[in-house]
């Protein structure tokens, strides 16, 4: 195949993952790539990964999207953390922030020293030494052009599909309204050849992404990926969603608020919050989880809950033949870390760094299906943390939470915590060694030593670093304007500009 050979990637299915597709590639595709995006809009979308971590804005910037343009589209919000509610009982609240922790001293990262103070008598909660949970508590923001947190979104998923859908069809990519009816293989190489749609209609293609959900039309229906079932270990498998209108703080955080078989989310939108209940349906029924939820919002409902079933776990091979499978065609992970969206963006990123200019090559293949492995497994385990370190005693779901049987990986992290306050981010795991610090801190796993080498430290400059850092934090937040100011800056800004245009 030479350079100028055109070449076809047709994205099956829309919705977040489908339309993030079709964008990037739309960005960065040689001119005679040909991008076609087939859906329906007889299919609905999950459409409740609304909130994100901050590798969102990375994706963005690479398109050249306009901050203050995508979130008046998307009636998005800041956030600066998730706020962990009720996850050690009633009245406890933890926050897994992004950004640093504290201050390092010395060789050591400032866990260390936040253990050995701790031991003295002298540390405080995390929640005093993290700016972005300071800031984020106080209901504030830092206004463009003051000091960098790191921050993602709060968005409406099916506003931003829209909104990526106009920028992708800018860019030259085609949009069929259609229904696949059937996936057409080559009876010689076991590659998907074309999709057939309602009416007809054949869609030929060279590489094919598939973005048709749960029912994984081609990855698993024509290619047989397999799947591997972790609902061993994250056995929630229902969710009940519904909005709400506006009501209580407008936190730039996400809240996970613990309920008796599960766990709730609290998203605020610039037009509505954003809530679901995450259950488990062998310890709630889906009427009672509904009435949890109902009666937990801060405003009126709007309309009835939905009930979203699911099996946690990913295809076996996310990438088979020529056929590469996103959102959830790839897999399901309940959205307690914000991961959703992030999952789609990464595989995106490998797609693009092995991108194929004729059949996919079997080496490249392996090597993003074992990438996607690690970094799946990975989060997985740094999900299953929050729900065996719970302290909700006395209620059936969490204590069998308690009592799980936690995959190697996942033991070992907290042994190596527990003997001497080791944390390792192994290669580019997702999480890093402050989100494992906040998380393990936050619900109470106790490290029984820390790093010798923070003895090195006096004692009262020990105290001294703690109290100093603290202070900083508080000044530096306190100096920062409310959260919904600086939105409603950017907003009008946006208004303003496209007034103007």
């Amino acid at each position: 195949m030479s350079e100028q050979d055109p070449f076809k990637i047709v994205i099956a299915g829309g919705g977040t993952a489908g339309w993030m597709a079709a964008s990037l590639l739309a960005r960065f595709s040689p001119a005679h790539f040909e991008i076609e995006l087939v859906e329906s809009e007889t299919i609905g979308t999950v459409g409740v990964g609304e909130a994100t971590i901050p590798q969102i804005r990375h994706f963005n910037q690479a398109l050249g999207i306009d901050e203050a343009e995508f979130l008046r589209e998307t009636k998005g919000s800041f956030k600066l953390g998730i706020a962990f509610d009720g996850w050690m009982g009633d009245g406890h609240s933890y926050m897994h922030a992004f950004g640093q922790v504290g201050r390092g001293a010395g060789l050591l990262p400032f866990h260390q020293h936040w253990l050995r103070a701790r031991k003295l008598g002298h540390a405080r909660p995390l929640a005093h030494y993290s700016l972005n949970e300071i800031a984020a508590r106080a209901l504030r923001m830092p206004a463009p052009g003051g000091p960098e947190l790191p921050y993602a979104y709060h968005f409406d998923a099916g506003l931003y599909a829209a909104f990526l859908r106009r920028f992708a069809e800018a860019r030259g990519v085609t949009r069929t309204e259609g229904l696949i009816e059937s996936v057409e293989r080559n009876g010689e190489t076991g590659d998907i050849a074309a999709l057939t749609l309602d009416g007809d209609r054949r869609i030929e293609g060279d590489l094919f992404i598939d973005c048709t959900g749960f029912r994984g039309l081609l990855i698993e229906g024509a290619m047989e990926a397999g799947f591997d079932d972790w609902s061993h270990l994250l056995p929630c498998d229902r969710a009940v969603a519904v909005p709400c209108s506006g009501g209580g703080d407008f936190t730039p955080y996400t809240r996970s608020i613990a309920r008796e078989a599960g766990w709730q989310w609290r998203i605020p939108l610039q037009h509505r919050i954003g809530n679901g209940y995450v259950f488990s349906s062998a310890h709630i029924s889906e009427d009672k989880a509904a009435e949890t939820l109902l009666a937990n919002l801060d405003g009126e409902a709007d309309g009835t809950p939905r009930v979203l079933k699911f099996t946690t776990g990913k295809r076996h091979r996310q990438w088979v033949g020529n056929c590469v499978a996103l959102g959830l065609a790839a897999g399901f992970m309940e959205p307690l870390e914000s991961t959703s969206i992030h999952l789609v963006q990464s595989a995106l990123a490998r797609v693009l760094q092995l991108l194929p200019s004729g059949r996919p090559d079997p080496a490249l293949v392996d090597h993003f299906n074992a990438q996607a492995d690690f970094e799946w497994t990975r989060i997985r385990d740094f999900l299953v943390l929050h729900y065996w370190a719970n302290g909700r005693e006395g209620q059936p779901f969490w204590d069998a939470m308690r009592a799980l049987d936690l995959p190697d990986t996942l033991s070992a992290k907290i042994e190596q915590w527990r003997a001497g306050g080791h944390i390792h981010r192994e290669h580019e795991e997702l999480f890093t060694e402050v989100a494992w610090f906040q998380v393990l801190a936050g619900q109470g796993v106790e490290a029984d030593s820390y790093n010798p080498l923070a003895d090195a430290v006096p004692e009262n400059e020990l105290v001294g670093l703690l109290a100093s850092t603290e202070e900083q934090m508080v000044r530096a937040a306190n100096a920062m304007p409310q959260h919904v100011e600086v939105l409603g800056k950017l907003v009008s800004q946006a208004a303003r500009k496209e007034k103007v245009a």
